[in-house]
């Protein structure tokens, strides 16, 4: 822990690969994260951590609140702003600037989850449909996760999975993602025959990517139930 107002609560994590002090403030949650080589003394440790709270309490100022999903409360979809808003039916419509959800107020975090996850499936299967088809590759499967370390990525037997919150981003992100993913289809590695793959399917990739990894972050903001 790590006193002040407010405190701070640390997690100390001992590894094998650590050589030396370091300390990681996640932009998704908040979440401080010391690690220390197997050896290193603890008060040493705690030392380090006094000596970096500057560092640590200017990290956090940037993360961003995590809001709960609920009826009056604005949400990205497709990177526009949209409210949410009482509804009827039986399942969640976007009608204009407003995502209309019928049913229990309580229901309203995990019903919007769903319906992002099916617009999601579908956007993210036509994009990569699209470039397999400009490639001349095929994928084997489509998968989405609730992923906070990686937006997208493509296994060895030809799988594809996404982050469903692309679906909150501008449509050229999710696009990109797309792109990124598909291209490994024909370049398994980061190499100049990668992105050359990639800037064939989207030449203005940069823009969107740089998105990513400005603004990705805010995308966890949102908090779709327990």
């Amino acid at each position: 822990m790590l006193p002040g107002l407010p405190q701070v609560e640390v997690l100390m994590r001992r590894s094998a690969r650590a050589r030396r002090f370091s300390l990681r403030v996640s932009r998704l949650d908040g979440r401080v994260t010391l690690s220390l080589p197997l050896r290193a003394r603890e008060n040493e440790a705690l030392a380090f951590l006094r000596s970096q709270e500057s560092w640590i309490r200017q990290a956090l100022e940037g993360v961003s609140d995590v809001q709960t999903v609920e009826i009056g409360q604005q949400i990205p979809v497709e990177g526009q702003l949209r409210l949410i808003v009482a509804g009827e039916g039986r399942s969640p419509k976007l009608l204009g600037d407003a995502l209309h959800v019928p049913g229990d107020a309580g229901r309203v975090p995990a019903r919007v989850g769903a319906f992002l996850k099916t617009r999601a499936r579908d956007r993210l299967a036509a994009a990569s449909d699209r470039y397999a088809a400009a490639i001349g590759r095929h994928y084997t499967r489509l998968s989405l996760r609730d992923t906070r370390s990686r937006w997208g990525s493509c296994t060895a037997d030809a799988g594809l999975m996404y982050s469903w919150r692309l679906i909150m981003a501008p449509p050229q992100v999710l696009d990109y993602v797309a792109a990124h993913e598909v291209a490994h289809l024909a370049q398994m590695n980061h190499s100049p025959a990668f992105w050359a793959v990639v800037a064939a399917l989207m030449p203005d990739y940069q823009t969107p990517r740089r998105w990513l990894k400005t603004e990705g972050h805010r995308l966890h903001g949102y908090r779709f139930g327990a």
